[in-house]
């Protein structure tokens, strides 16, 4: 599978927030790449566990902004909670997939403590860094799995039968696999991708 639009899309830094945000995404890649090395499925389950906090923290904040200053959000909150959401059920999806160990589930517990405080006092300072921050985020999970559905194709990774939650989630075929599980979910990170680099852009 190529790395083709749009999946290949990338959204150039334009100032130095940008660049910050970018250096710091790449900085995330390189520990993680370090770490899980190819073996996607774990890297699914301890990242996925982060991913879920920016849209979690941003709708929270907009949330009490929009009653703060008593005007509509523009629909906001509803696009940042559904990503949390659907983030946490890309994780709840991979736990049926590549089980963790113990050690895993302690590093999601100190990932996860660790990026959402950190997020949290990023967003109060700066919204607009703060999105881009989880559109690079969203553009890496996009090659991430993009380079996992490579390895289901080629037989590195085992096209397992898809588990009963990601085929009711998505709607897939009874019969759907692994491959079917890791294109919906590509899907959905690109759709982040995009709504938190406009929203970075509106905030500019």
């Amino acid at each position: 599978m190529s790395l083709t639009a749009p999946f290949a899309q990338h959204c150039s830094p334009k100032d130095f927030s940008d660049r910050l945000a970018y250096a710091f995404t790449r900085l995330l890649r390189f520990l993680a790449d370090a770490f899980f090395a190819r073996r996607y499925g774990h890297r699914a389950i301890v990242l996925e566990t982060v991913a879920a906090v920016p849209g979690m923290v941003g709708g929270t904040l907009q949330h009490l902004r929009s009653l703060r200053r008593m005007e509509d959000d523009g629909g906001w909150i509803h696009a940042l909670l559904e990503e949390a959401e659907n983030e946490r059920m890309h994780l709840l999806t991979f736990m049926h997939i590549a089980r963790p160990s113990g050690f895993e589930r302690l590093l999601v517990l100190l990932a996860q403590g660790i990026f959402c405080n950190c997020f949290f006092l990023l967003y109060l300072l700066s919204p607009r860094t703060a999105h881009r921050v989880t559109g690079y985020f969203e553009e890496e999970a996009v090659l991430s799995y993009t380079e996992y559905l490579a390895g289901v194709d080629d037989g590195t990774h085992a096209n397992v039968p898809a588990p009963a939650i990601a085929i009711n989630y998505w709607k897939l075929a009874p019969g759907a696999r692994l491959r079917e599980v890791i294109i919906a979910v590509r899907a959905d990170e690109v759709r982040h991708r995009d709504v938190n680099h406009r929203f970075a852009d509106e905030l500019a």
